[in-house]
């Protein structure tokens, strides 16, 4: 496995969740890293992405509530969920987006689903 998400679960609308993603070192070293997310019935998108140097993107309903951050020593992303909301509710997959000569190239790992009750 190249990309291995962990942390989700059921909390509570206000809680907290913190998520992980261990990388394979290939994949993870140069790359820039992502989270995204996928609700029933919806398409996925996206949450926040880190580049390697450390620049970082959030979706405007994460913002003030979500930190992305990696550690390139231990090939691994985080992601800190504060203040959930329901509506954050989906399975959440870790990206890595490789750069080619042309293009790129995503590498996705299997998702962890998080819960939010109201």
């Amino acid at each position: 496995v190249q990309l291995q998400a962990s942390g989700g679960g059921l909390v509570q609308a206000g809680g907290s969740l913190r998520l992980s993603c261990v990388a394979s070192r290939s994949i993870f070293s140069g790359n820039a890293m992502g989270w995204y997310r996928q609700a029933p019935g919806k398409q996925r998108e996206l949450v926040a992405t880190i580049t390697q140097g450390g620049s970082i993107n959030y979706a405007d309903s994460v913002k003030g509530r979500f930190t992305i951050s990696r550690d390139n020593a231990k090939n691994t992303l985080y992601l800190q969920m504060n203040s959930l909301k329901p509506e954050d509710t989906a399975v959440y997959y870790c990206n890595a987006r490789a750069r080619l000569t042309i293009g790129s190239y995503d590498y996705w790992g299997q998702g962890t689903q998080v819960t939010v009750s109201s």
